[in-house]
């Protein structure tokens, strides 16, 4: 998890000192708040929307609980409902339907 977020603070210098690189502002304003950006328009419980994402084309989602985690934080990947996952997990992936798996 220290890891995840050490190179999301290293990726997000590196947008910003890159001119024509950097993130959207609603998006960056999103990350400082330790949201995440959503396909939906609007936010799945236990999360509540706080503004758009790139470029008010997706939704900014702010965990309200701490037991909550994203798919990719815990190590899994979201996958599309077609594909058959060996080991599904908990955790929340950014499209409508899409499963957690540790094992494709």
């Amino acid at each position: 998890m220290k890891l995840f977020s050490c190179l999301m603070a290293l990726l997000l210098f590196l947008l910003q000192a890159v001119p024509g690189l950097g993130l959207p502002r609603d998006t960056l304003h999103c990350l400082d708040y330790h949201g995440y950006c959503f396909h939906l328009k609007s936010c799945p419980e236990p999360f509540a929307a706080f503004g758009t994402c790139y470029r008010r084309r997706r939704t900014c989602c702010v965990d309200t609980t701490s037991s909550f985690h994203i798919c990719q934080d815990e190590g899994g990947h979201c996958v599309p409902p077609e594909i058959r996952c060996l080991q599904e997990q908990e955790g929340l992936c950014p499209r409508r339907g899409w499963k957690c798996c540790t094992e494709v």
